[in-house]
């Protein structure tokens, strides 16, 4: 069958077909012979593939990176904020010597020709060892390409986590200091009062979380009487003071009494100048607070100066010293350093302390 006999078959067949339901708006005409190819084999099953089925592209390309990079968070570092932060010497000093004068003397009854009656001053040359530590910084060509293809510039990545170590371990010498050296921390120097336990509370236990508003109140009340009683008066409620504690034991701060006077507002009103900072090594030790005390949840209050001289600071000699960068084959390292003398508290007895609230 030609063109033109299929033309005029379908054009004879089209009515019957679309009263069948066989409807091809855009078909004119039947196959031509010509159009025709041997159809010999069977087509009612699909035939076997020779390739692995697949029904999709690769996952990877269908896959968005988001080029911001998050950050995992990490506590704050907050022992510096307590008391400061001053550098002292260099990464060369290994012994510090912080002078202390303590005026001396006697009077006597006056006579023109007496020569009674002295004054004098008694020195002394407390230490503090510094503790040198160090991180290394390592990256190969290779790992810096494939960190490229994510989109991650790891060098920059590489070194503020070395910053971030450097810091991490310096706040705990603020705190702790280090271990067998005369380095200590603001929660361990050895001259340091002992610490108060805490009021019984009407709910049970000592803790604030179930303590009333007054309960806690006094409780810091108490710790500032015991200042007072440590510095022989030489602190007022109107003095710049520092109240430390965890975040936990600062939620108490919003526990209100029957009048709706929370222990915010009893402070402010009573102690004008003191200052409240939340620091997560002053909660109890735990899975999740590594750093924590062991004995309990911890407050300080420290008297920021005593006339005019600064209670304590915590120092360090060196915070970060980046040494040559060494090339090798393929890789580079560079190795960073850190110093501290831990927290030096000139006047410990100006810190009151409490375990257990």
């Amino acid at each position: 069958m030609n063109r033109q006999d299929a033309l005029s078959a379908f054009r004879a067949h089209k009515a019957s077909l679309e009263a069948k339901g066989v409807y091809y708006p855009e078909a004119a005409c039947y196959l031509p012979d010509e159009f025709r190819y041997n159809a010999a084999m069977a087509m009612d099953a699909l035939p076997t593939l020779t390739t692995t089925a697949n029904a999709g592209v690769p996952a990877m390309l269908t896959t968005f990176i988001d080029p911001q990079v998050y950050k995992i968070l990490f506590a704050p570092n907050k022992a510096a904020v307590i008391i400061g932060e001053e550098r002292k010497g260099t990464w060369v000093d290994q012994t510090a010597m912080f002078i202390t004068a303590e005026a001396t003397g006697e009077v006597s009854s006056y006579g023109d020709y007496a020569e009674n009656g002295n004054a004098g001053v008694n020195t002394n040359f407390p230490q503090r060892q510094s503790y040198l530590f160090q991180t290394m910084l390592e990256y190969g060509e290779l790992e810096l390409e494939r960190a490229g293809l994510a989109r991650i510039n790891w060098v920059s990545e590489l070194q503020a986590s070395s910053a971030t170590v450097h810091n991490k371990f310096m706040n705990l010498t603020y705190l702790y200091g280090v271990l067998g050296l005369q380095n200590y921390g603001l929660l361990n120097d050895p001259n340091l009062t002992a610490a108060l336990t805490p009021a019984t509370k009407a709910a049970g236990g000592t803790g604030w979380a179930n303590a009333t508003a007054n309960e806690i109140f006094n409780d810091i009340k108490a710790l500032y009487t015991q200042l007072v009683s440590q510095v022989i008066g030489n602190v007022e409620t109107t003095d710049k003071m520092v109240l430390a504690l965890s975040p936990a034991s600062a939620a108490a701060m919003l526990a209100t009494n029957s009048f709706a006077v929370n222990v915010e507002d009893l402070l402010k009103k009573n102690f004008s100048n003191l200052r409240i900072e939340q620091v997560p090594q002053y909660g109890v030790l735990s899975t999740s607070n590594s750093q924590g005390v062991a004995a309990g949840n911890t407050v300080q209050l420290i008297a920021e100066t005593i006339e005019g001289q600064k209670v304590g600071f915590c120092a360090f000699n060196e915070k970060m010293r980046a040494h040559k960068l060494i090339p090798a084959s393929s890789s580079y390292k560079q190795k960073q350093t850190g110093g501290s003398w831990g927290a030096v508290l000139r006047q410990p007895f100006c810190i009151s302390q409490m375990v257990g609230v």
